[in-house]
């Protein structure tokens, strides 16, 4: 390929202002392109170089003063000649080098991701490679940053080469047996068990699929529940800052509002999303289909309910979710706090909403506190008395074999340090966000598919002749060609590099 492509040339950083612009030239013009913007460089220039040079215009005139770097194939990215001119971040100043270097013909634009795509058809790169510097260039968060270089320095190609070369090696030996039966004689043999242990191989791989999705494209998290539970100031106390409107009247948030925020390095998108409510208003209304349409695109849930609210009602809006997992919590426990001093000042029990008060006479029970006594919301469901600082922050007091119910005040931030943890550990489990090799979408379905063919594979290795066997495996292997490149289609290709961004 490096002998009769086209010299390429495209800036390197965004078209922004900025301390430093970079201008890229692969191909074999190069070197000669580079030379006619800064004529003062060698005709062989040291390889891997910094030259201080003087950047001219057409008419020799100056531009500006940069560095001037060689790299001469094929020990470059592209595995061509490359140059780089680094000159000041200005964006009209860039454009008029970029003009300068298209000028004569003997380079032309580039398009977008096809430095990386040359670095990949000429051998420097593979695919999964390829595919980790457009995601190291969008990473948006610490997990997704680390994991992308992991696979830019081989991560995710080395366990895929791992379950590959073996692959191959199990359908030489099939084919060998079908087309030459006395020279491979024997290599069938323990066909079962070795296409029982690459099965098993590529289901581990494929395990890791949906941490890595969740690392690049990070994690969506929604409150619901009835209104006024106190979901805008616990959204509010999460993301840092007032986002929400928050305020006592019920129905305050009408549409979903979001907020992305970084925990242990994972991003998260936080959603706020409408008070679900039997009568709602015309836009209230509206702002509950919205509510219930974004429930079914979230990683995880998180149900916020009020004081008072029974295992039975919880399970009702727990409904709501439908196939999402939820984690139910408490909200508003600072007012159920409040709830328990006033009890205790007016001499009532706040479990029982009886008087605490020492009978007048001996024989006489105590008397039953008014309900203008004590506030309704404690009187509605035995609740647990307010929290110390050694208290469990999970609730104490919901029907046996049903899970406690984590306590939180957006208010005042109690229990806010452990629900995200709860979170965190609901969305990733075990280990840390950032040691996982990135696996996009494409990745896991190809990933899906070989697992799938090889478990075809052992069933057909007890059940079904060698040369269905041998059909599975070969999927299998297409399957895995596509993650490193091996069987890439041109048309997969194409639609890979697109997404680069044109300097790439």
């Amino acid at each position: 390929m490096t002998s009769v492509s086209p010299t390429i040339v495209a800036l390197a950083t965004a078209p922004t202002a900025g301390a430093v612009g970079i201008l890229r030239l692969s191909g074999p013009a190069a070197l000669e392109v580079g030379r006619r913007l800064a004529p003062g460089i060698p005709a062989e220039p040291t390889p891997r170089h910094a030259y201080l040079a003087a950047f001219v215009d057409a008419q020799g005139r100056p531009l500006d003063e940069g560095l001037f770097l060689y790299f001469r194939a094929p020990a470059s990215f592209t595995g061509e000649d490359v140059v780089e001119l680094q000159a000041h971040g200005s964006p009209r100043l860039l454009q008029l080098l970029l003009a300068r270097a298209l000028e004569d013909g003997l380079a032309r634009l580039a398009t977008p991701g096809e430095f990386t795509r040359r670095a990949f058809l000429n051998g420097r790169i593979d695919l999964t490679r390829a595919e980790a510097v457009a995601d190291l260039v969008a990473a948006d968060s610490e997990s997704a940053v680390r994991a992308a270089a992991a696979g830019l320095s081989g991560a995710l190609s080395e366990r895929v080469r791992a379950l590959e070369e073996p692959l191959r090696a199990l359908h030489a030996d099939l084919e060998g047996v079908l087309n030459f039966p006395d020279e491979a004689e024997g290599a069938d043999e323990d066909a079962e068990a070795r296409v029982q242990a690459l099965r098993a191989q590529a289901e581990s791989l494929l395990a890791e699929a949906g941490h890595g999705r969740l690392v690049r494209r990070g994690a969506r998290v929604a409150l619901f529940g009835p209104v006024n539970a106190g979901k805008s100031t616990l959204f509010n106390r999460l993301v840092g800052e007032a986002r929400a409107l928050v305020d006592d009247e019920p129905g305050t948030t009408r549409d979903a509002l979001e907020a992305r925020v970084e925990w242990s390095g994972l991003g998260v998108t936080l959603f706020d999303t409408a008070g679900l409510r039997e009568t709602p208003g015309r836009v209230e209304a509206l702002g509950i289909a919205r509510t219930r349409e974004l429930l079914s695109g979230v990683d995880l849930a998180v149900l916020v309910l009020p004081p008072g609210t029974s295992e039975v009602d919880a399970e009702r809006w727990l409904a709501e979710a439908g196939a999402t997992p939820v984690l139910r919590i408490d909200g508003k426990c600072d007012v159920e706090a409040r709830s328990s001093e006033m009890a205790e000042v007016r001499g009532v029990d706040a479990r029982s909403g009886v008087s605490k008060m020492t009978p007048p006479h001996p024989g006489v029970s105590a008397i039953p506190a008014s309900v203008d006594t004590v506030p309704s919301e404690s009187l509605s469901t035995p609740r647990a008395p307010s929290m110390s600082s050694s208290a469990s922050p999970f609730e104490a007091d919901t029907p046996p074999g049903t899970p406690p119910r984590l306590r939180v005040s957006g208010l005042t931030g109690e229990g806010v340090d452990t629900l995200r943890e709860a979170l965190l550990s609901r969305l990733w489990g075990g280990g840390t966000p950032s040691a996982v090799a990135l696996v996009s979408e494409r990745h896991a379905d190809a990933l899906r598919r070989a697992s799938e063919a090889l478990s075809r594979a052992e069933s057909a290795s007890r059940l079904s002749t060698l040369e269905v066997v041998s059909g599975e495996v070969a999927l299998s292997l297409e399957a895995l060609g596509e993650v490193s490149g091996t069987s890439a289609s041109e048309a997969l290709i194409d639609a890979i590099f697109q997404r680069f961004c044109i300097g790439k």
